[in-house]
């Protein structure tokens, strides 16, 4: 199947960690050209290197998501390598573990900075493009807590479900320009962030990780953790020119983990 990707320039957030890199270059492989953001310089030019060497075209823009003045500067150099961004991805690093309960204001503040308003800010600065072009994707990662709450998540549950309630009013006021903003929702897909979560709720609990991650497999009814490559796989479709009937959507990549409908 052809996505119609061949020189669509895609700008994918946390790209130098499991999921966005693995985004990124799935991107890459179906033509698209690709900016790299992340705030570890080092994961971002390794990535790029790899994406290159298989014959992808790619670039690293070194992004912290807090710095959101810099933001304007950034997606100008993506625009003068690149040109106009037409596919916006999303993928932002989670809070701390916490209780929803009793946290420090300046710590919700400063996650709702970094994983919220972050997002608001940067897709701001792509839309106007998108909609004088009659084309563009949002693509929003979050987590399976905005549908199911994760135990001890309880910043991540909250701030992220905002995105989802900003991605759905945005699907409806663009979805005429030819753009399309959509969530996708990883379950327990093996990632470094899915083995720290695994590790501290191990430490809390007095357990042994491999206890943990036993537990966590056996709720799943794939019976393993996903792969970084099967979450990009769907994100790289709805990317595409095949999904431009898929807006405003809820996409669950999580092997069947969310018992609810």
């Amino acid at each position: 199947m052809d996505l119609g990707l061949q020189g669509k320039v895609a700008l994918v957030l946390g790209a130098g960690g499991g999921l966005g890199s693995a985004i990124a270059k799935t991107l890459a492989n179906e033509g698209a050209r690709v900016a790299l953001a992340d705030i570890d310089a080092t994961a971002l030019d390794r990535v790029v290197a790899e994406i290159k060497q298989g014959g992808g075209d790619a670039m690293a823009v070194a992004f912290d998501l807090a710095d959101r003045a810099a933001m304007d500067a950034r997606v100008s150099a993506i625009e003068t390598a690149f040109g106009p961004v037409d596919i916006l991805v999303n993928n932002t690093g989670g809070p701390p573990p916490t209780p929803a309960a009793g946290q420090d204001p300046a710590l919700w503040s400063r996650s709702f900075e970094q994983m919220v308003l972050s997002v608001i800010t940067l897709t701001d600065r792509v839309l106007p493009g998108m909609r004088a072009r009659k084309w563009g994707r949002i693509v929003t990662s979050t987590s399976s807590g905005v549908v199911s709450p994760i135990p001890n998540l309880g910043i991540s549950n909250a701030l992220r479900l905002s995105l989802v309630g900003w991605s759905k009013t945005l699907a409806r006021e663009v979805g005429r320009d030819g753009i399309t903003a959509n969530i996708v929702l990883p379950g327990r897909v093996a990632t470094s962030r899915i083995r720290f979560l695994d590790e501290q709720k191990a430490k809390r609990e007095g357990r042994s990780v491999e206890d943990v991650s036993a537990e966590s497999t056996a709720s799943i009814p794939a019976g393993r953790y996903g792969e970084p490559q099967e979450y990009a796989d769907v994100v790289t479709f709805l990317a595409s020119t095949r999904a431009s009937y898929v807006n405003g959507s809820v996409i669950r990549v999580d092997g069947g983990l969310i018992t609810s409908i």
